[in-house]
């Protein structure tokens, strides 16, 4: 029996002793397999996940004049489209604005009404200079009469002073008054004809409160509303207008460009040109040469040259760019035509082992692509840019700044616009 208790005393469990140390096999096991997981990922990407391609930036390659009609360009500027003929139109005279009749874009003829002022004063002027000139006209109608009177009295007298039937002193008086009569009719005369000329000065005033068009052109700004005071002069206080608007005559428009020192002598009067219009750039404009203004800029170290186009266009409006290729004489029809040059970033053609090379972009796909190397012509420097007359065509996209280890073929990424990098 009692073996028995005892046997059943070792089968009770101890809930007093402290709880069996837990396996660790589970969390190594874990960690191993997070730790293979990371291997093999660190490995994908060092094969395929990195990308060593250089960030570069890019620049468009555009075409310049040559190739048409056998003429060849030996210079290029740029420069802008300017009016000879603008003026911001304004009253003579200082007054409240009535109605403004334009609008910009607005066509106007020469002498067309563009405003009105208040022509209150004006008129009353006109109304007094004309009350003026009925009563000097009056006084004329009462001075003729008298002298009528007194020149027959005079003639009459005359016969009887020689008959003595009248003294010398009453023939005397009656002659007096008839040349008194006669200079009051003189005076009066020349007050009426004062008085004219004051009513066509009060006419003017009120024909000055009409704005008209000095010259046919279009509308390029309104400056005035009605209600608002304007004057000829400017008047402080930032409450009173100087201009109705501003009207430029489109026949007048020609181009200005700055032409460096150094080139200024290839360019001669009559010479013939090609204007490209940066907001066109696939139409070419001919032209001449105007003139050369005969003064330089000191700063930029140009000359300033006129020319004319000789095509009208209403897409062609003041202050837009331009550049204009300046060409020779053309040759005759028959002669072979050159290929036309293209302007190039300098910062796009480097020079290795004696060759002048450019990179060209070939099917840029999710700012990536494959660049191919060019040998190019490097022909004049126009400011920033270099000439290229073989090599390259117009709308190519090359490298700036290709790095030193670029090759034929290689992977380049394109930087973001404004950026240095893509990412």
């Amino acid at each position: 029996m009692t073996a028995q208790t005892d046997l059943l005393k070792e089968l009770r469990i101890d809930r007093s002793a402290p709880p069996p140390a837990p396996s660790r096999r589970g969390l190594w096991i874990a960690l191993a397999i997070a730790a293979a997981v990371l291997l093999l990922a660190l490995a994908g990407w060092a094969l395929f996940g990195r990308d060593d391609a250089p960030v570069v930036q890019t620049a468009s390659v555009v075409a310049i004049g040559g190739g048409n009609g056998g003429s060849a360009s030996v210079l290029d500027a740029t420069g802008y489209v300017v009016a000879r003929r603008m003026a911001t139109v304004s009253a003579k005279v200082t007054g409240k604005v009535r109605e403004v009749l334009i609008e910009e874009g607005q066509h106007v003829e020469a002498g067309e009404v563009m405003a009105t002022l208040d022509p209150v004063d004006a008129a009353a002027q006109r109304d007094l200079a004309a009350a003026q000139l009925a009563a000097a006209r009056s006084q004329i109608g009462g001075a003729q009469a008298r002298l009528d009177e007194a020149e027959a009295n005079a003639a009459r007298l005359g016969p009887l002073v020689k008959q003595q039937l009248v003294s010398q002193a009453q023939y005397g008086q009656a002659v007096a008054e008839r040349d008194a009569l006669r200079a009051q009719l003189l005076t009066a005369k020349r007050q009426a004809q004062v008085a004219e000329d004051q009513l066509a000065v009060a006419d003017n005033g009120v024909d000055n409160t009409v704005v008209r068009a000095p010259f046919a052109g279009v509308v390029i700004a309104k400056a005035a509303q009605p209600g608002e005071m304007i004057s000829p002069l400017s008047a402080g206080g930032g409450f009173t207008r100087t201009g109705i608007g501003t009207i430029v005559d489109m026949d007048s428009l020609e181009v200005e460009v700055d032409v460096g020192e150094s080139y200024i002598g290839r360019v001669k009067p009559g010479m013939p040109i090609e204007a490209t219009l940066n907001a066109y750039p696939d139409w070419q404009i001919p032209g001449e040469v105007i003139a050369i203004i005969p003064t330089a800029d000191r700063g930029k170290a140009t000359v300033k040259v006129r020319i004319a186009l000789n095509e009208k266009d209403e897409r062609i409006v003041p202050e837009m760019g331009v550049r204009v290729s300046f060409m020779e004489k053309a040759q005759p029809a028959d002669a072979p035509k050159s290929k036309p040059g293209v302007l190039v970033p300098a910062a796009a053609i480097v020079d290795r082992d004696g060759k002048q090379l450019a990179f060209t972009l070939v099917e840029p796909d999710a700012g990536k692509s494959e660049v191919e190397q060019h040998v190019v012509t490097v022909g004049r420097s126009l400011g920033d840019d270099r000439e290229v007359t073989a090599g390259l065509d117009g709308g190519d996209e090359v490298v700036l700044d290709p790095p030193q280890d670029l090759v034929d073929g290689a992977r380049v990424r394109i930087a973001e616009a404004g950026t240095g990098d893509s990412e």
